[in-house]
């Protein structure tokens, strides 16, 4: 069982990762490099890489680091080099998160097949994806933002609870079970994301509302493939196995 989990999440991960990897060098890298023309005439205007936005600070996160004693961290090359590095980055989320959902396809009891593999799919996406995005949108560089600190942890939050209200609201069949997954679900988008003192950017509105809109779709078609994946391959595996 164990090898055919992680057979299964190694073949769907890697097929999926690479295809958006490719869809992501099209769609929303050209947006980020654009992106970085404002943080970088940002740079020019102010040294280092800390910015101040009234009370809020932004540190960007897509330009090279610089440690206590003056030094830069390490950032790949634009060109290829960057590009490499994206896409094995996105291959090592797909096939990471392919075993996750593979794995708890499992532990849950489910028969694996293709209908129910994009179920799990999509309810990856509202609860990792969409369901944080209410509150923290996809953001390109230069763009004002709270506290990392902050952010990571109401996502986190964000995405447990989703995923708690989910469960209960399609797998328990209680009459309470379906009122409480929605104050669930509720709970965090009511006491509301980390927001920056200043909603103060560099970057204009449209260009960040184009990316956030690609990333979300293309988050979508990521869970969706891996669902589908693991959907089409685990019958097959369980055949080869018997």
């Amino acid at each position: 069982m164990l090898g055919r989990i992680l057979a299964v999440g190694l073949l769907a991960g890697l097929a999926v990762g690479l295809a958006i990897a490719v869809l992501q060098h099209v769609s929303v890298t050209p947006l980020i490099l654009h992106a970085e023309r404002f943080e970088h005439a940002g740079e020019a205007a102010h040294s280092g890489v800390l910015h101040d936005f009234g009370d809020a600070k932004l540190m960007l996160a897509h330009s090279l680091t610089e440690h206590a004693d003056g030094e830069e961290g390490w950032a790949p090359e634009d060109g290829l080099e960057r590009t490499a590095f994206t896409g094995l980055a996105t291959l090592l989320a797909g096939v990471g998160f392919a075993l996750m959902l593979t794995a708890a396809m499992v532990a849950s009891g489910e028969t694996i097949s293709e209908r129910t593999g994009l179920a799990w799919g999509a309810a990856a996406f509202v609860a990792v994806v969409l369901a944080p995005a209410f509150g923290l949108p996809p953001e390109l560089p230069a763009s004002a933002a709270a506290g990392l600190d902050a952010r990571q942890l109401w996502w986190i939050v964000t995405v447990a609870m989703t995923a708690v209200a989910l469960f209960l609201f399609l797998k328990v069949d209680r009459p309470w079970a379906k009122p409480l997954a929605v104050v669930v679900a509720l709970a965090p988008q009511i006491v509301g994301a980390p927001q920056p003192a200043e909603f103060t950017s560099a970057v204009p509105a449209e260009l960040q509302g184009e990316f956030a809109a690609r990333s979300i779709v293309l988050s979508g078609l990521f869970w969706l493939a891996i669902g589908w994946a693991v959907g089409t391959l685990w019958p097959r595996f369980a055949r080869t196995a018997s």
